[in-house]
């Protein structure tokens, strides 16, 4: 009897831990896409309410003569698929800022320099969709489409709208 009483209370104990790691508070890790050099992102999520969260993401970009920095944050709907699955969408805004430096060495070993250096700011906003799954463990992944729209001079980007497909992979606590 008091091996059925132990088997079922760590039967219960066990689904109750693996629910409270499918509802974290909290989730840190890295968003990889690619958004015209944007490839990485530090990204944080905060969970509001049973439905609800906040996403910051903090981007960099070194290429191309461009140095960039951006921070995003969005505000997220959840709605559980089945299981660990979730599809969420969103709406937020950002800004950042970008350095373009013309220099570099040519084939012959250079020194070439155009004469083009310039700084700026942006801002922008985007919107969200995405599914994720949250595994038993506290480990979650996520594909995610953000379409952004930049305000911002013509040497960061030669358009202002930027697409952004993204894979995340954030530790659930």
């Amino acid at each position: 009897m008091k091996k059925i009483i132990l088997v079922a209370s760590l039967i219960i104990g066990l689904s109750f831990s693996a629910q409270a790691q499918n509802t974290s508070k909290n989730a840190l890790g890295l968003r990889l896409g690619d958004n015209d050099g944007f490839g990485g992102e530090l990204s944080y999520q905060r969970k509001l309410a049973k439905n609800n969260r906040l996403e910051f993401d903090l981007g960099w970009r070194n290429s191309n003569n461009v140095d960039a920095i951006k921070l995003v944050g969005l505000y997220q709907w959840v709605w559980n698929i089945d299981g660990g699955f979730n599809w969420y969408a969103g709406v937020g805004a950002g800004a950042g800022t970008w350095s373009y430096d013309n220099r570099y060495y040519n084939n012959n070993g250079n020194f070439y320099y155009d004469g083009v250096d310039d700084s700026g700011a942006f801002a922008l906003v985007a919107g969200d969709i995405g599914i994720e799954y949250n595994f038993d463990f506290p480990l979650q992944l996520s594909l995610d489409f953000r379409p952004e729209i930049y305000f911002n001079s013509d040497k960061f980007r030669e358009n202002s709208f930027g697409p952004d497909v993204a894979l995340g992979v954030r530790f659930l606590f």
